[in-house]
């Protein structure tokens, strides 16, 4: 059994962080100023959020969502011209990646990936119902290379381990659904999946033959599904309207 660990590798981490930190303040900044004057159309609220994603690589020869990981940052939202339409910009960190423990899989393997998202949405709201669908790109950023292990067999199936180093960038398609759960508390769900490659041409080989081996390449994709929780300061509840209602 071969075991490969892999130590994490940093790709600018700090100037990213602090790209991604900056920018967190240009996000919140507007909705600051926004909520010193008049409440009009064009107000910006901010809202920071927390959650956890589950994921996968398409192409690592594994199936289902089983990495799980952290994401956190915060966003901005807008309305375009209209109550029911809005824009979103955020800037967060999230961790994807790819987990097998099970012995009835080719090969045993936990490796954890590091992004920087700034993703860009456009949101449609059921002003009555309370829910907001969306969608979007997102670009990504590795900020750190895969970090981890990897276990397998080599007389049974071998990955080619040679050149680990997964591409920086990434874009992918963004699809999400959020609800209201109480007062200015958000629920949402978030669906993610790359379109461009962030590792070319890994090599899988089987050797289910000794005479033959087979071998596979594959361009792997992100593939992930988010449940997160933000609060969306400067949304206000109109109590007072709903009272009038009433009489």
């Amino acid at each position: 059994m071969n075991k490969i660990h892999l130590r994490p590798k940093n790709t600018s981490t700090k100037t990213l962080l602090c790209m991604l930190f900056i920018y967190g303040l240009c996000l919140i900044t507007p909705e600051a100023v926004a909520q010193h004057g008049r409440r009009s159309s064009s107000t910006i609220h901010a809202y920071p959020f927390i959650g956890a994603t589950v994921s996968q690589v398409d192409g690592d020869q594994l199936k289902g969502f089983k990495k799980i990981g952290f994401t956190g940052g915060v966003g901005a939202i807008t309305q375009l011209g209209s109550e029911r339409w809005l824009m979103s910009l955020e800037a967060g960190y999230a961790q994807r990646g790819m987990h097998e423990n099970s012995s009835r899989e080719w090969y045993k393997v936990d490796l954890t990936l590091d992004y920087v998202d700034l993703p860009l949405m456009v949101h449609f709201k059921d002003t009555k119902g309370g829910m907001t669908i969306g969608a979007g790109l997102c670009y990504s950023r590795l900020v750190r290379q895969p970090h981890g292990r990897m276990a397998f067999n080599p007389n049974t199936f071998a990955p080619d381990t040679s050149d680990m180093t997964f591409l920086r960038n990434d874009l992918s398609v963004v699809g999400d659904i959020r609800f209201s759960a109480w007062r200015n508390l958000k629920l949402n769900i978030r669906v993610q999946y790359s379109l461009i490659p962030i590792k070319r041409d890994w090599k899988f080989t089987y050797f289910q033959h000794p005479t033959t081996p087979v071998e596979y390449i594959y361009n792997c994709r992100n593939f992930s599904i988010t449940t997160r929780l933000f609060w969306e300061f400067g949304e206000v509840h109109d109590t007072r309207q709903h009272s009038r209602s009433r009489r």
